[in-house]
């Protein structure tokens, strides 16, 4: 359990006289070589814990003031690069909700199936490296091998592993393929036994669970008072979730819990990602078995479908077709206002803001995104714990740099 600051009230300068600075990364494995915390302690007791960003700055932002709405979606790909395709799905979201276009049905079923995989697999990835990082490689290794299958479906659709740049204004890049269908209908048959080896390996280690229950908790209060969203918040007792509070996509149609404790601490919100990879298995499951038939791009931002290779090299109408579906924006003008949307993705409340001037690009973009915020609360969840558990309370946060600095 934290200790007690009761021989620090206040810690003003005068009184800091005999305690340690530490600087924790950014030359540190369980940083990944762009966060450094520099902390204060009293032996070995935290008594402060100050956050340094800025170590992986790419003007992500800026970008978006040069490049048009489709093209701008390879940026966003590489701000959250554990599951970008959610990047994806929120950009051209916010996008979309700015210009008033209505998704086809299977566009939103599609972009739904692909949300919850990303979510699986940012989950496997914070859970493995989790406990990775407090000595416990095996279990690391089976959830990156789920992680693999992942990225294979993700391939089949858009010929990408990793970024795959795959949705578009008013649609996607390709429409899915039997293949692809039929991957994630095998995905949702081998996973549960993969997740049930992993839960074993780590729910009932004595050491995980000592090393984390009781551990850098965050009340329901400093959740609030912080702007947490995810997994962090729903770990407090904060029962938000975007996909059910403000729906979008084809979770309306879709059944699933929204899953939260009230610890607050290190284990609870490890309890509530490994919950919510069953969620996202149950949304996937009813989605891909009730997909819709039809178009995935919106009439009036492309003719449907993407043409055949040999049309579009042999007649200027197949180029003219390809070019409309790849490139729909350039016949787009976007209201002269400002808006703001967001999605749910696998660490909370991922939104862009956008000013628009009338062009076929932002004038100025903005992210909310949710790793800047729970970062800054690592201060409050950390004071009073030992210096061995800020790899388990940072581990629990699952903070992306490149959603830090952008």
């Amino acid at each position: 359990m934290p200790l007690e600051l009761t021989d620090h009230p206040g810690l003003e300068p005068n009184q800091r006289e005999g305690l340690w600075t530490l600087n924790f990364g950014p030359q540190h494995p369980a940083t990944h070589t762009t966060l450094r915390l520099v902390l204060q302690l009293d032996g070995e007791m935290v008594i402060s814990a100050e956050p340094d960003i800025g170590f992986l700055h790419s003007g992500f932002e800026k970008l978006a003031e040069v490049l048009d709405y489709n093209q701008y979606v390879t940026i966003v790909d590489r701000m959250n690069y554990i599951s970008p395709m959610a990047n994806e799905i929120a950009w051209h979201h916010a996008v979309e909700s700015m210009l008033g276009i209505e998704l086809t049905p299977r566009c939103k079923y599609i972009r739904t199936i692909f949300a919850e995989l990303m979510r699986i697999h940012d989950h496997l990835l914070c859970t493995g490296t989790c406990v990775l990082d407090l000595g416990g490689a095996t279990a690391f290794m089976y959830a990156f091998n789920e992680r693999e299958k992942i990225y294979d479906i993700c391939e089949r659709a858009s010929g990408q592993r990793f970024h795959t740049g795959y949705t578009r204004v008013g649609g996607l890049l390709y429409d899915v393929t039997d293949d692809w269908i039929s991957m994630v209908r095998d995905f949702c048959r081998t996973f549960p036994k993969a997740y049930k080896d992993f839960a074993g390996l780590v729910m009932k280690n004595r050491i995980f669970v000592e090393r984390t229950r009781g551990v850098g908790v965050l009340t329901k209060a400093d959740a609030i008072a912080g702007s947490a969203t995810g997994p962090v918040a729903r770990a407090s007792g904060v029962t938000r979730d975007l996909r059910r509070d403000e729906p979008y996509l084809a979770y309306d149609d879709l059944d699933f819990d929204v899953c939260c404790t009230d610890t607050g601490d290190c284990y609870g919100r490890f309890q509530v990602r490994m919950m919510e990879m069953l969620e996202s298995l149950k949304i996937i499951e009813q989605a891909i078995e009730n997909l819709p038939s039809g178009p995935v791009f919106t009439a009036g931002t492309g003719k449907e479908g993407i043409p055949d290779k040999n049309e579009v090299y042999r007649s200027i109408e197949g180029l003219i077709h390809h070019f409309e579906n790849i490139m729909p924006n350039r016949q787009m003008h976007s209201p002269n206002e400002s808006f703001y949307a967001a999605t749910e993705s696998p660490n909370g409340e991922l939104g862009y803001y956008l000013v628009s001037d009338g062009n076929f690009r932002a004038y100025r973009a903005r992210t909310r995104p949710p790793s800047l915020l729970h970062f800054s609360l690592f201060n409050r969840m950390i004071q009073g714990c030992m210096l061995s558990d800020v790899v388990a309370v940072l581990g629990s946060i699952n903070i992306i740099a490149a959603e830090l600095d952008r």
